[in-house]
């Protein structure tokens, strides 16, 4: 019996063995195959063995894939977690701590200092948190064996296409699971279309250079419309009988005709019946009106819940 079951061990350890050794050389032959598309992006042999010397799945990164749980919190839920008094009291003082720069970034790119705490404050926790997995590695497995495989593989090129420019060394471009990276947590992908070089000293350094990185996260919403002289949104109180079917983001009126119907602020004061374009969201028990910069926000992340929770943040924290 023992002398069987030492067998059966034996062989099920060498059905394992052979099932791992299929499985790395699957994985080779990918990334030979991602070299091919690297090389014909301009990236160097030299940078290519650096960045894959070693390399090999995560199955970590492809456990967290797979089990992403469905988004079930409520909005009370969502919000008290991210505007927490401490995150609010260390968003002032990342916001006065850095506010030579956050000046700069608006000088630049017209985007309040205000919003660009916010964001940061809600990626990372002011730098608190920027993700501590290989980027290479995360964005590598994926595409070999990931849901969105030609995304990913995309990432990674564009990955290893920042580490050729040398903005960043191989070693230290660690982020999220999904290749999330820095400060601004961008994909890779969004760094080479919007990470600046916001002290002029040749690199795009979103993970070490705050300049670098708030100067992006300005950057990013500049390009996608944001509108300086106007506000996020605001809380505000409906009036009795408001028909909830009108509430919708899509559902943009000039401000005046919300006015009109009788929203006001929360401690009952008008507000301005202004032409700018305005919608009503009811999320739980608070109702807001939102105008163009929430949707510039969202371009960051696509949720309500996200910008709402960067917007109020924004009011908090200056």
């Amino acid at each position: 019996m023992v002398q069987t079951r030492r067998l059966l061990l034996s062989a099920a350890a060498g059905l394992f063995a052979s099932k791992a050794q299929a499985a790395s050389q699957g994985f080779e032959a990918f990334l030979d195959g991602v070299r091919a598309d690297a090389r014909r992006a301009g990236v160097s042999p030299a940078t290519l063995n650096r960045a894959f010397a070693g390399l090999q799945p995560n199955a970590r990164v492809l456990e967290l894939d797979r089990r992403q749980p469905e988004f079930t919190q409520t909005w009370e839920q969502y919000r008290d977690a991210r505007l927490s008094q401490q995150r609010i009291e260390a968003g002032r003082r990342a916001f006065a701590d850095n506010r030579a720069t956050l000046e700069a970034v608006q000088a630049r790119f017209s985007v309040s200092p205000r919003i660009v705490t916010a964001i940061w404050g809600l990626e990372t926790n002011y730098g608190g948190f920027m993700g501590n997995m290989n980027v290479i590695q995360s964005l590598a497995t994926l595409a070999w064996d990931g849901r969105r495989a030609s995304y990913f593989r995309n990432e990674l090129v564009a990955a290893l296409k920042i580490l050729e420019a040398g903005h960043v060394a191989p070693d230290r471009m660690r982020g999220s699971w999904a290749g999330a990276m820095g400060h601004p947590q961008f994909m890779p992908s969004n760094f080479d279309r919007l990470a600046v070089d916001m002290d002029g000293d040749g690199r795009r350094d979103i993970w070490d250079n705050r300049a670098d990185a708030l100067g992006s996260i300005g950057n990013y919403l500049a390009r996608s419309g944001w509108r300086d002289d106007e506000l996020w949104g605001r809380e505000v109180v409906l009036p009795a009988g408001f028909d909830p079917d009108q509430a919708s983001r899509t559902n943009m009126r000039p401000l005046r005709d919300w006015v009109w119907m009788g929203v006001r602020r929360p401690d009952g004061e008008a507000i301005p019946p202004l032409d700018m374009q305005a919608a009503v969201l009811i999320m739980g028990g608070q109702s807001f009106l939102v105008y163009h910069n929430f949707n510039v926000i969202r371009r960051y992340n696509p949720s309500n819940f996200y910008a709402l929770a960067v917007g109020l943040l924004s009011d908090r924290v200056a």
